[in-house]
């Protein structure tokens, strides 16, 4: 995850040296580089034209082999050319892949495949080319489709062998024979196919890991490092690899970068070797982090706030945060989407982010049931609270079912991490019982019996202490600040952010290189506007009266936001409210009876999308309950957010907080800011006449 993370395509890693592989695929450096360090290669040259062919001819001799410089699984290679029309043919072939050819003396045995990673020698494969035998009475045509009935063989890489077929190289193998596709080879006749032994043309290998000679062994490892590759196949023709290469007339033919798996992991014949394991040894060697750290956050109201406190916190203890929520994701305070964000996709986009070295991700009810989370551990789990919200969708119809998704989180922490769950939520304490990690929780009482049994565990915990945000472990308790003096709890009058920075603190805590006056510091620099919470408590200071625009859709985030307007000091206090047209009957009416209790007027207007329900549904719902409790109480409908907000500009209430709960939160923040543009500009119209 995030810089962390290492990246591998095919065979090619990202610690792979972009110069040794150019090395690599140019076959003739490879070769000047291996002979200067006394590596036995065959003798050849680089060729571009017919003349030069000929002067290869003379210099070398035959059986000769001749192949493009830059060519690779075998392409355009031929081998065990005989005599000058061979030549020609082979090298029109071999120039078809690169402007340069290289021609070479053939060298009699068999083909090896030798695996180098990390500089150590890993295993090693005979490889034979394509062949069918023959049973005296079948055409070779029918017999390469028998073989290619075996399951193992299929198109391309897309199973442990390859599919068999006829093309110029396989006509040319049996015209040299004498032979065609028609022609019925004897009975146990081996008929060979192909001019070279890959597994990407047909071909089949056998592991020889274990008969690999000391000395071999040692070029092998030497190779690599001469090349410089990381992951490093190379092709060796030799009678014998049980004894010494540079005693038995082999040569090294070809160092590979991206070398195939294939032949190692499920050979035709002998031992399967794990090479993935010494790639990813190599890419992360013990005692390497391949992780960054995760902290989720998960509950029904609060995350978004509790999310970008902690990742705020963490960027103060000089951490590169990238998080989410479900006003968008952000890279180190960048906004790079926008929208709800609280799901999978979203996660990923930050752990895939090679500039993150810290996580902190908001992991909605939505994105749980529908794809899951993006990851499978967290060092942290923060569960704010369980309310009734969403009840009905996706087949959650009961609160406790709710808890069962949010629970999905906590259940994801590593055992040595830690679940931060709210010691004052019944259902959200209960999910202690359920999890394998460590359990700190947070609390708004100090003297909760939960707590203080935590702490006779010797426990950790937060809580609000004395008007202070308090850490506290078994007997002994740290003050990190004064509740009052975090701007996001608006002098302590908004009780349900005290109750964020808990869950936050504690979270941040848990991390060593966190310290508690990066913690303090997060804390005081944490200033809620709507640009760093949008839609969170957002004041609007007009000339004769205040918006305070709040994304509270839910009973319980609106009697939370109630109950710090009730702590506010205005001579009148509107609610202008709505309901989701999704939620349930008795979930709409709710947010009319605690308006009703906290408001001296309401305007109710409607969401943009319904969601399946008339307006006139959803305002008579609401109108239920305002009724139930003031029946007496002012009300005003009108039909969207835009006109209210306009309403309100137009005929103000002198000194009044009107308290919006936001439809989309952006295009209502926009449609304020639009008002103040317009009473500025109204302003200096005024002072000009």
């Amino acid at each position: 995850y995030g810089v962390n993370q290492k990246r591998i395509r095919a065979t090619i890693a990202s610690t792979t040296s972009n110069i040794a592989v150019d090395i690599a695929c140019d076959k003739e450096e490879t070769k000047m580089l291996l002979e200067a360090a006394e590596i036995p290669v065959p003798r050849g040259t680089v060729i571009r034209t017919e003349v030069g062919l000929d002067e290869a001819i003379e210099k070398f001799g035959f059986p000769l082999v001749i192949k493009p410089i830059d060519g690779n699984h075998g392409k355009g290679n031929t081998t065990n050319i005989q005599n000058r029309e061979q030549a020609y043919k082979a090298f029109a072939a071999a120039k078809e892949y690169s402007r340069s050819v290289i021609v070479e003396r053939f060298i009699t045995g068999f083909d090896f495949r030798c695996l180098v990673i990390n500089n150590k020698f890993i295993c090693a494969a005979l490889r034979t080319p394509a062949s069918v035998v023959g049973d005296g009475e079948h055409s070779i045509q029918w017999l390469i489709d028998e073989t290619n009935k075996d399951p193992r063989r299929g198109f391309g890489h897309e199973k442990v062998l390859t599919q068999i077929t006829v093309d110029q190289y396989t006509d040319k193998m049996l015209e040299d024979a004498k032979l065609t596709v028609e022609s019925i080879p004897a009975k146990g006749e081996r008929i060979i196919l192909k001019p070279t032994a890959n597994l990407s043309t047909g071909g089949t290998s056998t592991d020889v890991t274990d008969e690999v000679h000391p000395a071999n062994i040692f070029m092998f490892e030497r190779i690599a490092k001469i090349i410089g590759l990381d992951i490093c196949g190379i092709d060796v023709m030799v009678k014998d690899l049980r004894k010494p290469i540079v005693e038995n007339g082999g040569a090294i033919l070809e160092v590979n970068a991206a070398p195939g798996f294939r032949m190692h992991v499920e050979p035709a014949e002998g031992l399967p070797r794990n090479v993935a394991e010494p790639v990813v040894d190599m890419l992360f060697p013990k005692g390497s982090v391949g992780r960054i750290p995760i902290i989720a956050i998960t509950g029904t109201n609060g995350k978004t706030t509790t999310s970008r406190l902690t990742a705020h916190i963490a960027k103060s203890a000089n951490k590169k945060v990238g998080y989410t929520t479900s006003d968008g994701v952000y890279i180190q305070n960048q906004l790079m989407m926008k929208g709800d964000c609280t799901g999978p996709v979203s996660s990923l986009f930050v752990l895939k982010d090679p500039t993150v070295d810290f996580a902190v991700l908001e992991c909605a009810r939505g994105g749980i049931l529908k794809a899951g989370l993006a990851f499978q551990n967290c060092e942290v789990a923060i569960v704010t609270n369980v309310a009734e919200d969403h009840m009905g969708l996706g087949g959650i119809h009961t609160i406790e079912a709710m808890a069962k998704v949010k629970q999905v989180v906590p259940e994801t922490v590593f055992p040595h991490g830690y679940a931060v769950l709210n010691a004052d939520d019944d259902l959200v304490y209960d999910m202690r019982r359920s999890l394998s990690c460590n359990i700190a929780l947070f609390s708004m009482d100090e003297n909760n019996p939960r707590i203080r049994q935590h702490a006779r565990e010797n426990g950790l915990s937060c809580v609000y202490e004395n008007g202070y945000i308090t850490i506290m472990k078994g007997s002994w308790k740290i003050r990190v600040l004064q509740a009052r003096d975090v701007p996001l709890t608006y002098e302590a009058k908004a009780v349900h952010n005290i109750n964020n920075c808990l869950s936050a603190v504690l979270a941040c805590y848990l991390f060593r290189d966190i310290a508690i006056e990066d913690i303090r510091t997060g804390l005081q620099t944490f200033v809620p506007n709507e640009n760093l919470t949008p839609g969170r408590l957002n004041f609007f200071h007009f000339k004769r009266f205040t918006i305070l625009a709040d994304f509270a859709h839910n009973p319980h985030g609106l009697q939370l936001l109630c109950d710090f307007v009730n702590r506010l000091d205005y001579p009148v206090k509107i609610g202008v409210i709505s309901g989701t047209g999704d939620r349930r009957d008795d979930d709409i009416r709710e947010l009319g009876k605690i308006s009703a209790r906290y408001f001296q007027e309401i305007i109710i207007r409607c969401d943009k999308n319904l969601r399946g329900r008339t307006a006139d549904e959803i305002i008579g719902l609401l109108k239920e309950g305002i009724d139930e409790v003031n029946p007496a109480i002012p009300t005003t409908i009108i039909p969207n957010e835009d006109m209210a907000l306009d309403h309100i500009y137009e005929n103000p209430k002198e000194g009044a907080l009107y308290t919006i709960m936001c439809d989309v939160v952006a295009r209502a923040l926009d449609k304020i800011k639009e008002l103040k543009i317009r009473e500025q500009s109204e302003e200096k119209l005024k002072a000009l006449s």
